[in-house]
């Protein structure tokens, strides 16, 4: 094994071992058990991500990178915007039926527990957010809606308002909470939140 190899081996048995960890434990998780884990020394986590922070960080962008990868397959070129919207909602469904559903909930819960306990880790947390939610922007960007074209800034506005109504279905699903909400009812609830003000540009009084 080259050094490029074991480095590589050694960052992907940490983020595997502080999914687990920090899943489980959340902002009590230990680096000495991830370390433990990974059958490294706490130094290669300072060494590959920095600090807790950084492998925190690490894990989320490494657990949302495939995420956003298998939207752009679920959302094809050449859909207009409440097509696209109404093919990610029902991409979104489906992940509640997953068999990580529940792991990734727990997840989920325990990143927004770290970061009410840790404001910069929060701050950290939502910039590598953000970074991934680009990708899905521009997904949207571009697409023809009501004889014009998506702008950046709508598409923006209208992640922010899918992401909100997602994530509380997402949780409400694999609970319970969220009876009769199958992917007929995503879509049509995804459809009108992007038919309504989430489109208006800032400032603008029209869509």
């Amino acid at each position: 094994m080259t050094r490029a190899e074991a480095k590589e081996r050694n960052r992907r048995a940490l983020l595997d071992a502080a999914f687990e960890v920090v899943s489980r434990d959340g902002y009590r998780a230990r680096l000495e058990e991830i370390a433990e884990r990974a059958d490294v020394t706490t130094g290669a986590i300072y060494s590959l991500f920095g600090s807790k922070n950084g492998l925190v960080v690490a894990v989320v962008a490494d657990h949302l990178r495939p995420y956003y990868e298998e939207i752009e397959q679920a959302v094809p070129a050449g859909l207009d915007l409440l097509e696209a919207v109404d093919a990610f909602a029902r991409y979104c469904r489906r992940g509640c039926d997953a068999p990580d559903a529940l792991p990734r909930l727990s997840l989920q819960i325990t990143l927004l527990d770290m970061a009410l306990h840790d404001p910069d880790l929060g701050s950290l947390l939502a910039g590598s957010i953000r970074e991934q939610e680009n990708h899905l922007i521009a997904l949207f960007t571009g697409r023809p809606h009501n004889g014009s074209t998506v702008t950046s800034q709508q598409a923006r506005r209208l992640t922010t308002a899918l992401r909100a109504l997602f994530v509380g279905l997402g949780q409400g699903v694999p609970l319970g909470l969220a009876p009769g909400a199958d992917e007929q009812y995503f879509a049509d609830t995804a459809r009108a939140l992007a038919s309504g003000m989430c489109l208006v540009d800032q400032g603008a009084g029209t869509s």
